[in-house]
């Protein structure tokens, strides 16, 4: 048998002794051997850290902890859901009837401002503008005519004056006699009537005139809406009318749409509107993923009357016409900055009558401040309503309420 394991196991039995029956013998031959006294004795965390629980288990207050917290000047703005719209849209009728005699453009082409797109058959309206160009110069012809008719009647009114003038002075100084005086009266009559039918010939050749011009210009203006025309660039959403096809005053011919640039509407409550301005920069995201910025250029000043909403309309560039129309989109449109803290969203509660706010501490006192949340991000969310400078309970909020004394600690903010 080998004597180690008896000497361990009888070593064992002698410390177990001392440990057990005879205590104070141990510690007073320790003590002989404990180190002196020395300035640079090491701090014992353990120790103070029970002490102090020792100390706080006398504290009865609630212990919270607390975030001090600065106001920050923070980008704020107004969250719409709106669609796209295109800048202009417009569906090309004809103006007057005929059959077709142009070749369709199919949808989707791209159409430059004053390109043809339907064609109707004249028909006989070349044939009504020549008859009406005639009329116009046969009545021009006349108007010389009657006008030196006018000329003639007033040089025969000047004649007839005179000798009228003449047979009156005889006739008063006895040289001539009544009967010849009254006949020159008559023949001077007689030419103021020729002026008056001279100028109602005048009259009538010009109005001839006039209305000749009105036959011919409505003539020619038959013969413009023969043609219709892309009113500006653009894409057809639809093919053009069929070759052969017979058109009626407002049957359409096609319908153009303008892409570039975009619209973004959105309906602003009416809670709201006045956080907005004109020209305010504003993003959106469209269903696709894609993220495109612009400013707003409309704010309307009705409401809708079934949602009281205000129409905000937000113009973007889009070169490639890579957006289209009717397309939904989450609208920020961005309002002057306030003042708010970023916080733990958890760090919000409600008081007794619902109202939404967070619990802050001053001078040890719970005090509940309402907050108005302006967004959330992914750090927090940012409050409006508290101080500048707030000590804003985080944890044990639920805990607490308003005029209660607290002990407090703050946490620490790791980036």
């Amino acid at each position: 048998m080998k004597p180690f394991p008896l000497i361990i196991a009888a070593l064992v039995c002698v410390a177990l002794y001392f440990v057990i029956l005879d205590r104070e013998s141990l510690v007073d031959f320790a003590a002989r051997y404990a180190p002196g006294p020395t300035m640079n004795v090491p701090v014992d965390e353990t120790a103070l850290a029970e002490v102090a629980a020792a100390e706080a288990a006398d504290d009865d207050r609630v212990h919270v902890t607390v975030r001090r917290s600065e106001a920050q000047v923070t980008e704020n703005a107004v969250l719409l859901r709106g669609r796209t719209e295109a800048i202009r849209q417009v569906d090309v009728a004809a103006e007057t009837s005929g059959r077709v005699i142009s070749e369709p453009i199919r949808a989707g082409a791209f159409v430059e401002e004053g390109q043809l797109l339907c064609e109707i058959d004249p028909g006989t309206r070349l044939t009504a503008l020549e008859e009406a160009q005639a009329a116009l110069e046969t009545a021009q012809a006349r108007l010389p005519e009657a006008e030196a008719q006018l000329a003639g009647a007033r040089a025969q009114l000047t004649a007839a004056a005179i000798d009228a003038n003449a047979a009156t002075r005889l006739s008063e100084r006895g040289f001539g006699s009544e009967t010849a005086a009254a006949s020159a009266e008559a023949g001077r009559e007689s030419a103021l009537a020729a002026i008056a039918a001279a100028e109602a010939g005048v009259a009538q050749a010009r109005s001839t005139i006039r209305s000749a011009e009105a036959a011919v210009a409505s003539a020619e203006e038959e013969i413009a809406n023969l043609t219709i025309s892309a009113p500006f660039p653009g894409f057809l959403e639809s093919d053009t009318a069929e070759l052969g096809s017979l058109m009626q005053p407002g049957s359409l011919c096609a319908t153009v749409i303008q892409l570039d640039p975009m619209k973004l509407v959105g309906f602003v409550p009416e809670a709201e509107v006045d956080r907005i301005a004109l020209g305010a920069m504003a993003g959106a995201r469209l269903a696709s993923g894609r993220e495109v910025v612009g400013e707003v250029t409309f704010l309307s000043r009705s409401a809708d009357e079934q949602t009281r909403t205000f129409r905000v309309e937000i113009t973007v560039a889009n070169p490639d016409t890579t957006i289209r129309d009717g397309q939904t989109a989450d609208i920020l449109i961005q309002t002057a900055g306030t003042p708010a803290h970023l916080l733990p969203a958890s760090a919000m509660t409600l008081n007794d009558g619902g109202q939404l706010g967070v619990r802050i501490v001053e001078d040890g006192i719970v005090r509940f401040v309402p907050v108005r949340m302006i967004r959330d991000t992914a750090n927090g969310v940012w409050l409006e309503g508290l101080p500048e400078v707030a000590d804003v309970i985080t944890v044990g909020q639920e805990f607490v309420t308003e005029g209660v004394e607290v002990r407090t600690s703050y946490e620490e903010l790791t980036q």
